[in-house]
């Protein structure tokens, strides 16, 4: 369960141009960020940094994405789910139209925000008892 994820640490995307200020997630915030998580020298590239980079997806575990429509993020949550599912990795993809990043987590200023997480929870819920299942088959 991924919820807005970084897929692409070093991209310049559409959605981190259009979003990058007034969203909640500010670009200048995003590069901060970055000079203190990363090694001046860090390979952008890197597939343990930049998922969207890995040479193989494939034999991943199932995944549930969720973007946000107003997030700096979006781009490459939706490009690293089509990446999954190209790779033959079961994906759903859902984008939260409206929502800025972080939504999720402020369910006393935006509402949604604990409706989404309540979906989520249940498709967590659903697949693992698919798993359950089809294990005890």
């Amino acid at each position: 369960m991924l919820f807005c994820p970084v897929a692409d640490i070093g991209a310049e995307t559409p959605s981190r141009r259009d979003f990058a200020e007034g969203y909640f997630l500010e670009l200048p915030l995003m590069r901060w960020a970055g000079t203190h998580y990363l090694a001046l020298d860090a390979d952008l590239k890197d597939p343990r940094l930049s998922p969207l980079h890995a040479a193989d997806l494939s034999g991943l575990p199932a995944a549930h994405i969720h973007t946000a429509a107003f997030d700096p993020l979006l781009d490459e949550g939706k490009a690293y789910a089509d990446a999954l599912g190209r790779a033959g990795v079961k994906v759903h993809y859902t984008c939260h139209e409206g929502m800025i990043h972080h939504f999720y987590a402020m369910a006393g200023a935006i509402p949604y925000g604990k409706t989404a997480m309540e979906a989520a929870g249940e498709s967590i819920k659903a697949a693992l008892s698919a798993h359950e299942t089809m294990a005890a088959s």
